[in-house]
């Protein structure tokens, strides 16, 4: 290829970006069930918000990628608060059936004591104390009375009810089991849930639920209730058939939940110390204010505060002529070499599963997993190691970003060393795309860059794709 024309084909011409796009980009249609004037006036309110969140964040909220981020936040946290405008009677009322149940004398059975357990129901919340989604698998089990039982998928969404509001994970459990027990009025209801609050970026090591904070919790009433309940002692055993050990889980009650919690922090919203984020905590108040919280509640004292603290570890940085441990970061013509012919394959070399987290742009979400990288080597980066390559991940990972353009940049800094090729492959989880929306709870997007002699001899290519597949039982 002519060097002239490469360069002026620019970066997405030259590498190529394959797989799943960012989860971000969804249908515009609002689902939710709201009426238009309550979800445009919610919207109204927390779009300005976010705009003076993009700004505070050194960003130019009319650059494309963030022009309609405003909308999609606002959007997102409408869904993800739908509770608070929904009632468990409109969910349950009318999906209550007779069903036949045994003598008592005789046992428990059917409409007359028969326990009955739904299992992995899988929800997102939001922390109420720092604002970000966590994970939650939840468990309900209920005894009928009355010879009436209740229709399933009505037990996964009164959880989700609940679910839909900012939370901790004990006031979930203890709200879903008081609701559940007044609207269907059983002999006893038990409910019990594992969750996984993001860590902070720094400690994310891997790119599974393995280096979330985990949590269990768990909360019943009537016969579950008392340690001698054989009901209960039912209930985990049914959980233990899905390899589910509530009992082992109990000490994890006492783990910090939310890693932001430790962050000392003003004990009243809306004022800062730091008078550079004082407009950002104001504008996440107000935040609160439109989702019909009150930000002066004692759980919600210091969020807002801890909100602006985790989005600033991924504020803008200026890119132009910053050198980062022998990496270039600027934008240097890297596409003046050809890099054809056959590759020596002894001279590639791979630094696999490198931990990342950013920010999503598009909603204001993280989104993370682990960067593979391949290059060949030529003997110019002498002094560079695994810890180099780490910074350089963490450098264009901890800011607004999407995965496509992480992936390109990653390969044109490595690129810009290794001279001969470099192919970047980055694996991510995305929380806009499990948390709100299509809730695609098991949902990875890979996508990859391959520049130079990765890109000219395809037996280079899929070398470095099977060093990555024989480590991938390996990573943490």
């Amino acid at each position: 290829m002519d060097p002239a024309t490469a360069t002026g084909m620019g970066a997405l011409e030259e590498a190529y970006l394959a797989g799943a796009a960012c989860a971000c980009e969804e249908e515009e249609s609002d689902d939710l069930g709201l009426l238009a004037g309550d979800a445009a006036a919610a919207g109204d309110a927390i779009e300005p918000a976010v705009r003076a969140l993009l700004l505070g964040l050194g960003e130019d909220d009319r650059r494309e990628g963030l022009r309609r981020t405003p909308k999609r936040v606002a959007k997102a946290f409408r869904d993800g608060t739908r509770g608070y405008r929904q009632k468990v009677k409109d969910i349950v009322q009318g999906a209550l059936f007779p069903e036949v149940g045994v003598d008592k004398r005789t046992g428990s059975a059917g409409g007359t004591g028969g326990q009955v357990v739904v299992r992995d129901i899988e929800l997102f919340s939001y922390c109420e104390s720092c604002l970000l989604p966590f994970s939650i698998q939840c468990h309900v089990g209920y005894v009928p009375s009355g010879g009436r039982v209740v229709g399933l998928s009505k037990l996964s969404r009164v959880s989700d009810v609940f679910a839909k509001r900012l939370q901790n994970p004990q006031r979930l459990a203890n709200e879903v089991c008081g609701a559940l027990h007044a609207s269907i009025q059983p002999a006893g209801v038990a409910v019990a849930l594992q969750c996984w609050h993001i860590p902070l970026p720094e400690n994310l090591e891997c790119k599974t639920l393995q280096g979330w904070i985990r949590t269990s919790h768990s909360s019943r009433s009537g016969v579950f209730e008392g340690e001698s309940s054989t009901f209960w002692s039912d209930f985990l055993a049914l959980l233990k058939l899905r390899g589910i050990d509530m009992e082992a889980e109990d000490d994890s009650v006492s783990i910090p939940w939310c890693p932001l919690r430790s962050h000392e922090v003003p004990l009243s919203n809306g004022l800062c110390k730091k008078r550079s984020t004082n407009g950002m905590v104001s504008a996440v108040t107000s935040m609160l204010l439109s989702l019909g919280e009150d930000p002066l509640r004692k759980e919600l004292l210091g969020t807002p505060q801890r909100y602006v603290q985790w989005l600033m570890k991924f504020r803008a940085c200026n890119l132009l002529d910053v050198k980062l441990n022998g990496f270039t970061l600027s934008n240097v013509s890297l596409y003046d070499r050809t890099g054809g012919g056959t590759a020596d394959h002894g001279a590639i070399r791979s630094e696999l599963h490198l931990p990342f987290c950013a920010q999503c742009e598009h909603h204001l979400l993280p989104f993370y997993g682990v960067v593979h990288i391949g290059y060949f080597d030529n003997g110019s980066r002498e002094g560079i190691d695994r810890s180099h390559f780490q910074a350089l991940v963490h450098f264009y990972g901890c800011k607004l970003q999407v995965q496509e353009r992480m992936t390109r940049q990653i390969a044109e800094a490595v690129y810009s060393v290794s001279h001969n090729g470099a192919m970047v492959v980055v694996e991510a989880n995305h929380i806009c795309m499990i948390s709100r929306g299509i809730e695609k709870i098991r949902s990875n997007t890979a996508t990859i860059a391959v520049l130079g002699q990765f890109l000219t001899d395809p037996s280079a290519n899929a070398c470095f794709l099977q060093n990555v597949l024989d480590t991938a039982g390996s990573a943490i």
